[in-house]
C-alpha cells in the first residue's frame, strides 16, 4: 500500500534535500522496533508511516508472549502494507544455543515472518555456525539480515574482526548486515558511552566496506540518525528507530528539520551515498 502521491502539502514546496528513495527500495532503508504494539497501534502506525518504514522488528524476544492468532494475524497485516516484519536476533540466538535451529524456523515460516535476523549480540558462535545458520534460513525462503557486533559494552568487538564478519556474511548473500547499537545507542561499535558517534569508528568501517550501502546503522538517538545522515546522505540506512520518531527521521532525511534544513541553506549538501562510501552532493 502506497500513498506517495496523494500527501497533504504535495507541490506546495520542494524536499530541500532531494533524491529520497521510494520503496520498494535497497538505499535509504528504516528499520523500526517494536517492543509490543497491539494490533490497534500497528494498524495505525501502518497507515500513518508505511511508506517510510522498510523493516519492523519484534525486539526483545517480546513476540514469544502473543498467541500464535494474534501474531499471525499482525505479521500478514504488516505485510500487507508492504512492509517486512522479523523476529530479533534473540530467539536465533537461543535456538543455536538449544540446538532447534530447524524447529525456530520452520516455526518462522508457519507464522507468516519473510525475514530473519543471523546474529551473534550475545553468544558466541563461529563462522561455520554462522554460514550454517545464514544458508538454512536462506533454504527455507527467507531474506536474511545478519547483525554485527556484540550487545555488552564490555565484549568490545575489534574493527577488523566487524569488517572480517561483514564480509563474510554478504559472501553468503545476506541482504543487508546490520551494524549493533541497541536500543539505547550507548557504548557500543561506532557509539561511545554517551551516544556520541565515535568518528574513528565509523570512518574505520565507511572505509573498511567496499558498499556502504549494503550497512544498516542502528541508531535509536536523534544526534546518530543526524550525524550519519550528514555523514552519508539522506538515502543511509537506518536502524532501532522507534515507532513515536519515524516521521521525524523522514523528516531529517529530506531537509524539513531545522539541523539539515539549515545545513542545506549553506551550500552544496550530500543527498544520497551512491554506496562506496563517497558522497554526491546537491543544492
Amino acid at each position: 500500500m502506497n500513498t506517495e502521491g496523494n500527501k497533504a502539502w504535495l507541490g506546495v514546496f520542494n524536499f530541500p534535500l532531494p533524491g529520497r528513495t521510494k520503496k520498494p527500495r535497497e538505499r535509504g532503508i528504516t528499520m523500526v522496533i517494536d517492543k509490543g504494539l497491539g494490533l490497534t497501534e500497528t494498524r495505525d502506525l501502518m497507515a500513518l508511516a508505511s511508506d517510510y518504514i522498510d523493516f519492523l522488528k519484534l525486539t526483545f524476544g517480546t513476540s514469544a508472549f502473543y498467541s500464535t492468532q494474534l501474531l499471525k494475524e499482525k505479521v500478514a497485516m504488516v505485510r500487507s502494507y508492504g512492509v517486512d516484519i522479523y523476529p530479533g536476533g534473540t530467539f536465533l540466538e537461543i535456538a543455536m544455543l538449544q540446538g532447534t535451529l530447524n524447529q525456530f524456523l520452520d516455526r518462522a515460516r508457519d507464522l507468516g515472518f519473510s525475514t530473519i535476523e543471523v546474529s551473534d549480540g550475545t553468544i558466541p558462535m563461529t563462522l561455520e555456525e554462522r554460514r550454517d545458520a545464514i544458508l538454512r534460513a536462506q533454504d527455507r525462503g527467507f531474506r536474511v539480515i545478519s547483525e554485527v557486533g556484540k550487545k555488552d559494552p564490555t565484549e568490545r568487538v575489534p574493527q577488523s574482526q566487524i569488517l572480517e564478519l561483514v564480509a563474510h556474511d554478504l559472501e553468503c548473500g545476506v541482504f543487508k548486515v546490520i551494524v549493533e547499537g541497541r536500543e539505547s545507542g550507548k557504548g557500543v561499535v561506532i557509539y561511545d558511552k554517551d551516544g556520541h558517534v565515535d568518528e574513528n569508528e565509523l570512518e574505520g568501517l565507511a572505509q573498511g566496506v567496499a558498499d556502504t550501502a549494503r550497512l544498516i546503522w542502528e541508531a535509536p538517538l536523534k544526534n546518530q540518525q543526524q550525524a550519519l545522515i550528514l555523514r552519508f546522505g539522506s538515502n543511509v540506512n537506518l536502524g532501532n528507530v522507534h515507532p513515536d520518531e519515524i516521521l521525524a527521521l523522514e523528516a531529517l532525511r529530506v531537509g524539513l528539520r531545522g539541523d539539515t534544513l539549515k545545513a542545506s541553506m549553506r551550500g552544496p549538501l550530500l543527498v544520497a551515498d551512491p554506496g562506496n562510501g563517497s558522497l554526491e552532493v546537491g543544492v
